[in-house]
């Protein structure tokens, strides 16, 4: 390509994320650039992000640098290591002989993704935190990392860097120089459909040439895939596994870079990489590919087929098994992006049974380290409710926990089931009782089978004493026995709304008693309001719960949503939108709720300049 001067980022800056401003100047440029099997040497200079991971002294695989001390790469390269076992080069030409412009780092910290599946190559993604930081260079400066809401039709031009293999089972011939490849990205249908169906989830990329010829290979793994829009370079693509190097119809698999922004902010809380929103021009063609096997478009995910090893080389895939997807997909359809809705109803007529598929939709069990603890609700995308109480001072670390969704069995394997980490737990600090709110690794896609519920916000006596809603839950697995059969499922009850007496009934809804148990603790207290599902409070277990005068009363006291208005206006600033334009309320009122606020805007503010433009 012919060398251009680089110009200032400004003219992208209305694509630019928040909290993405530290790299924003540098990320994605270069002074020199204007291959990996099927490529060609790469001039000094012309790819300054590109970093050689070392383990033991030797290449092993790649990575990106993406601020002034972390660099990104692949996690199936670190399984079961220590950060004194590697070091990584940045600036480097040649793995032979003198290299001038290069500078060296031992890791201080390596971060894998939480849910990384060595079986199916999903959120195969590392971080790597250097000892100490790198002054940027002409020869090393980080890359720009693609946003959330990126996307890549089908031969989208994209480059791979690396100095991995140059043929299958053939090294990189001496002195070993950076190779460079240009290949098109290849729609994930089309890409399952030539790589095996269901081995490609939405959390992968792929890239290659169809006649073979030009791909990544081993050693290439964790090394990063770019595209360039106006003049500045985007990272898409993680190298991250295929079916042997360059053969026709076999395009390479890369971990898809969108998928983790808000993984890698919650890792990175200083100096953020720079995120840039990368968007496709013309149609996309891959949406009517199809082939056997392989179902027509929608928002669920297809199984995944795991590789075939667990080595930190470019893995290969295996061809028997098949489990449940580890992730939900990210929407990037606004329309129809509604609250409440539940495609089946409840047992209606029974005090308590067990749940049907898809009938709460938004039903979270929430595991820490593989043990379910509470329940919860997805109330956003992004965005997790349960009680404060399931995350005591000694269980607040992320880490420790696991988001399941679309679940109805706790043992065995449900074919909806969703699974996501969590990268923040934020507690409200009320006096009495108090809400947790749980940011998610990456975005939930709605599906029939992955429902938001509506957050009832206001506190106008939406629901009175008579309303009957419902309250869901899995209770303690080691126990849960109903009608003599152990309770592994979902389980709901019929909750009916009473006076609370002498409690607060601002702060407070009350039901009629409950069998209620410790795992049912950060479930809803769902009720309906025409079309929609709201929650009106939230499951705990106080203490006072074994007091004999609140026995006594034979009720259920439940925090209301709607006490924590002004936590949710701060944390959330996108709700989905109840099907009905209404707040809930069972007394006739249609006071309009703070949920339904823009929808009424955007339908009557049309008609009213309707009505002033003709003269009415």
């Amino acid at each position: 390509m012919s060398v251009k001067k680089w110009v200032c980022l400004l003219t992208v800056a209305s694509l630019l994320i928040q909290e993405s401003y530290c790299q924003l100047d540098v990320c994605g440029t270069t002074s020199f650039n204007n291959k990996i099997v099927g490529g060609e040497d790469a001039p000094a200079g012309s790819w300054p992000w590109q970093a050689s991971v070392h383990q033991f002294g030797s290449h092993f695989c790649g990575g990106s640098l993406i601020n002034k001390e972390w660099v990104m790469s692949a996690a199936h390269c670190f399984s079961g290591s220590s950060p004194n076992d590697w070091n990584i080069i940045l600036g480097r030409q040649n793995q032979e002989g003198s290299n001038p412009n290069e500078v060296s780092r031992t890791v201080a910290q390596i971060v894998l993704h939480p849910v990384y599946d060595s079986d199916t190559s999903d959120n195969d993604i590392a971080l790597l935190r250097l000892t100490s930081p790198v002054n940027f260079t002409k020869y090393i400066r980080p890359v720009c990392l693609a946003a959330s809401d990126s996307f890549y039709h089908n031969g989208t031009d994209s480059w791979v860097t690396g100095w991995g293999k140059i043929n299958e089972g053939k090294s990189l011939p001496s002195p070993q120089a950076l190779q460079e490849v240009e290949v098109p990205v290849v729609g994930n249908r089309q890409c399952n459909c030539l790589n095996r169906v269901g081995s490609v989830t939405d959390n992968m990329l792929c890239a290659g040439v169809l006649t073979g010829g030009k791909d990544s290979c081993q050693g290439d793994s964790g090394g990063p895939m770019v595209t360039k829009q106006n003049s500045v370079w985007i990272q898409s693509g993680v190298v991250s596994w295929g079916f042997g190097c360059a053969r026709p119809n076999l395009p390479g698999v890369y971990t898809r870079v969108s998928r983790y922004q808000p993984w890698i902010n919650s890792k990175i809380t200083t100096d953020k990489p720079g995120f840039v929103q990368f968007t496709s021009s013309g149609v996309d063609t891959d949406s009517s590919y199809t082939c056997p096997g392989l179902p027509p478009p929608a928002t669920t995910v297809p199984p995944s087929t795991g590789p075939a090893t667990n080595v930190p080389t470019k893995q290969q895939l295996k061809t028997t098994t098949t489990k449940a997807p580890d992730i939900a997909v990210i929407s990037t359809e606004k329309e129809g992006r509604v609250c409440g809705r539940a495609p089946m109803s409840p047992c209606l007529g029974s005090k308590s049974c067990y749940v049907a598929e898809e009938t709460w939709p938004w039903m979270v069990s929430l595991h820490r380290n593989g043990i379910h603890i509470c329940g919860g609700t997805l109330i956003t995308e992004e965005f997790v409710l349960s009680a404060a109480q399931c995350f005591p001072g000694s269980h607040l670390n992320p880490d420790e926990w696991t988001v399941f969704l679309g679940e109805q069995q706790q043992k065995g394997s449900d074919v909806f089931e969703a699974s996501l980490g969590i990268v923040k737990i934020t507690l409200t600090n009320l006096t009495g009782t108090n809400i947790a709110l749980l940011q998610l690794e990456n975005f939930v896609n709605f599906s029939s089978c992955l429902q938001p519920i509506c957050v009832d916000l206001s506190n106008d006596g939406s629901f009175p004493p008579g309303t009957l809603c419902w309250v869901t839950g899995w209770g303690n697995q080691d126990k849960g026995r109903v009608n003599g059969t152990t309770g592994t499922g979902l389980r709901e009850q019929q909750a009916n709304v009473r006076s609370c007496g002498n409690i607060s009934s601002t702060e407070n809804i009350c039901t009629a008693a409950l069998n209620l148990e410790q795992g049912d603790v950060g479930g809803p207290l769902m009720c309906k309001s025409g079309l929609a599902w709201f929650q009106a409070g939230v499951i705990t277990m106080n203490k006072d719960e074994n007091d004999t005068n609140l026995r006594a009363t034979e009720m259920h006291v439940f925090p209301k949503t709607s006490r924590f208005v002004s936590f949710f206006n701060k944390m959330i600033r996108d709700s989905p939108t109840p099907e009905t334009t209404t707040v809930p309320n069972n007394t006739g009122n249609a006071a309009p709720s703070s949920l339904s606020l823009s929808l009424l805007f955007y339908f009557f503010l049309p008609i009213l300049a309707m009505v002033l433009l003709s003269g009415w």
